[in-house]
């Protein structure tokens, strides 16, 4: 297979890459090859791998054959490094954690390889998972194909930056405040917040507030297609979200029916401007909604708070900082400011001078500012917002480097994602869809904000914005 057939067979949607391998019209390791030479070419300029398993995918790939029964037997795809993967190095991206070998797959890679997914590596992320860019002291910055200036965004970044630029056709992500949401905004792609609890974050934990896993992809079906293999729960779990009536693809193919959409422009975030440009995308996402029978009405959420932004961040940074402290468990020792970046030290120290007191009421907090969001969207049949408040900023805009400012790349990354954290608070699912372009290319996408556990109307309603305006013969020029 010459290198440019390879290039083009990593562009086309899952299914149909299942469809040849099940087929025998394209083996698996020639897919998995493919995936590999695409890697090797373009993973030193975008660096958005943090390790390559060839020979494992390869050798997996060679036992796949046409009469494999699994849905997705002989597709490529990476897994975000701060998922475990057995046998493989974990890192979140941190020095502290060493070369961690993980003794277990996480949930989501047990499913996906029961699925026939071959892993061919892992990608990189912000440092902890916790800044909208991916850029870090331990693995350098990882790269937009659609301009190397900037950001694919975080924390999935990586594993964005690999997808868009075809080195792989699907791509593992998760959301704590965005991190699936963002960067499919800032490379073209589809990425899907779903419900709190519909996929298990097992075995370490019962549950978790405010981040949920899931995939990046190209299409709404493929999206669909893959939440139906992730969802549902497992043996242990504390909560989990009530199964759906029908399988998400099926939900996907439906026509919505009429909807009563709200579009909302007011930055959750008080004072942060919002680009023109991406106010304009929600007009123009309006106008298509209205073509297509919809009704669409103009209303603001009540979710620009002044506080809000703090007791985020005593939720959030708690979160992040039980990594840090795992990660002491498997050090054998406490932490120190040497061993991590400064933003991540100045947000581990902030959360260790709240105490718990503190930490349960901002948590009791957003209970009431996710109830208060739920109710209000209850009106509708979903919101749409901008996907972000601005371009894909620049590398080094957001510089968790920083000694003099540690927490500033913190503050300032809440003006370039404003709007997608709230949908982690209430818990109720969001996409980020790639709708339109910006005039120097880059990718212009919008948020629809879905009712709870309503992850099919979400999805139905996103399939037929994707046939009516799509972008899936959107390339990067690389």
């Amino acid at each position: 297979m010459s290198t440019a057939a390879g290039a083009d067979l990593l562009f086309r949607p899952v299914h149909e890459l299942a469809a040849l391998v099940r087929s025998g019209q394209l083996s698996a390791r020639e897919l998995v090859q493919a995936s590999l030479d695409r890697i090797a070419e373009l993973n030193p300029t975008l660096n958005a791998f943090v390790d390559v398993f060839a020979d494992e995918a390869l050798a997996e790939a060679d036992k796949i054959g046409p009469d494999d029964p699994r849905p997705f037997a002989g597709v490529p795809i990476a897994i975000k490094n701060n998922r475990a993967v057995s046998g493989k190095r974990l890192t979140f991206a941190a020095n502290f954690v060493g070369d961690f070998l993980a003794p277990y797959d996480h949930n989501v890679v047990a499913r996906l390889k029961a699925a026939g997914f071959i892993i061919v590596g892992t990608t990189t992320l912000p440092e902890w998972g916790i800044l909208p860019t991916t850029e870090t002291a331990r693995f350098g910055a990882t790269r937009n194909p659609w301009d190397q200036s900037r950001t694919p965004g975080g924390s999935s970044g990586g594993s964005a930056a690999a997808l868009a630029s075809g080195m792989v056709p699907i791509a593992h992500a998760n959301d704590g405040g965005g991190s699936t949401r963002i960067p499919a905004a800032c490379c073209g792609l589809v990425g899907l917040k779903p419900q709190r609890g519909r996929i298990s974050v097992a075995p370490e934990a019962g549950g978790l507030f405010l981040v949920q896993d899931g995939v990046l992809t190209r299409s709404v079906r493929e999206t669909a297609e893959v939440l139906d293999v992730l969802a549902g729960v497992e043996l242990g779990d504390m909560t989990w979200a009530p199964p759906p009536s029908e399988p998400f693809a099926t939900s996907a193919g439906r026509k919505p029916g009429r909807l009563r959409i709200a579009m909302s422009t007011l930055s959750p975030v008080p004072d942060a401007p919002v680009d023109p440009v991406a106010i304009q995308a929600v007009q123009d996402a309006a106008a298509l909604l209205e073509s297509l029978g919809h009704e669409v009405v103009e209303a603001d959420p009540p979710w620009q708070q002044a506080e809000l932004s703090a007791v985020f961040t005593a939720s959030f940074g708690p979160a992040v900082s039980t990594q840090i402290k795992l990660a002491e468990m498997i050090a054998g020792r406490e932490a120190r400011a040497e061993d991590m970046e400064p933003l991540s030290w100045a947000l581990f120290s902030l959360c260790k001078s709240i105490n718990s007191v503190d930490a349960l009421l901002a948590e009791l907090q957003l209970h009431g500012v996710g109830r208060a969001l739920i109710q209000w969207v209850a009106q509708y049949d979903a919101l749409l917002t901008p996907a972000l408040a601005e371009a894909p900023v620049t590398l080094g805009t957001l510089d968790p480097l920083n000694a003099a400012d540690p927490m500033g790349a913190f503050t300032r990354s809440a003006a370039f994602t404003p709007f997608t954290p709230p949908c982690n608070i209430s818990g109720q699912p969001a996409i980020s869809l790639p709708l339109f372009q910006r005039e120097d290319g880059l990718p212009l996408a919008v948020q629809l904000i879905g009712q709870p556990a309503g992850e099919g109307a979400l999805l139905a309603l996103s399939a037929q914005l994707e046939e009516a305006h799509g972008w899936s013969e959107r390339r990067p020029d690389l």
